[in-house]
């Protein structure tokens, strides 16, 4: 399975349950409650890299701990529960610059990235660029009513199966993107759809120049 990104920054694009779990999340994040965030991703691990909502700091639980000098144990258990460290906060910082920044040196080895996959970065931000186009043309009023946080490419370079699935409210869908090749000839492979309309699929290849629609109607 994909992994997820969570694009969610508000709390009306949630039914109430799941806000309040994603609060009970950051609260104990925010506390330092190492025991009880853990208990708490374990039963929703989907959460793994959400942030507050209607919050403006973006940190997740691995920025929070980085932030709050956990046990190194703590920081382990979290990067196996999936949580990103290339994952950036409203300020741009990761968790290894919040550690750097507090004066943690014990966390800076954890949470140094392994990449999986060799990418250029400014081609990656390139791509990132032209996929964030491709889904602003097909979901633009629903990315503005929701104030999506659009994904972000860096942590597929973390994965070994270099994907995620970005869900999208009100769409009844969303987008499976793939990170391909490496190097200068790397390249992603965005799937989009609709579930409740036949017919509604949509395939762009994006690379550092653009993004060119492949395929429709395959879903």
């Amino acid at each position: 399975m994909s992994a997820r990104w969570d694009g969610i920054t508000r709390a009306e694009s949630l039914l109430g349950g799941a806000v309040r779990i994603r609060h009970e999340v950051a609260d104990a994040a925010k506390r330092y409650d190492w025991p009880e965030l853990l208990a708490l991703l374990s039963a929703n691990p989907a959460l793994i890299n959400a942030t507050r909502p209607g919050g403006h700091a973006l940190y997740t639980p691995l920025h929070q701990a980085a932030h709050g000098n956990a046990p190194v144990e703590v920081v382990e258990r979290l990067v196996a529960m999936s949580a990103w460290r290339t994952l950036r906060n409203a300020q741009g910082e990761t968790p290894r610059d919040v550690a750097l920044w507090r004066g943690h040196g014990r966390l800076l080895e954890v949470l140094t990235p392994v990449y999986q996959h060799d990418v250029p970065l400014g081609r990656l931000a390139a791509m990132q660029a032209h996929l964030h186009a491709v889904i602003r043309e097909r979901v633009e009023e629903l990315v503005t009513r929701h104030a999506l946080r659009l994904p972000e490419l860096e942590p597929l370079l973390e994965m070994e199966e270099a994907a995620m699935w970005f869900a999208v409210p009100g769409m009844y869908g969303g987008f499976n993107i793939t990170l391909e090749g490496s190097g200068e000839k790397a390249h992603l492979v965005s799937e989009s759809w609709c579930r409740v309309v036949g017919g509604s699929g949509e395939r762009h290849e994006i690379d550092a120049e653009g993004s060119r629609l492949v395929a429709v109607g395959f879903v």
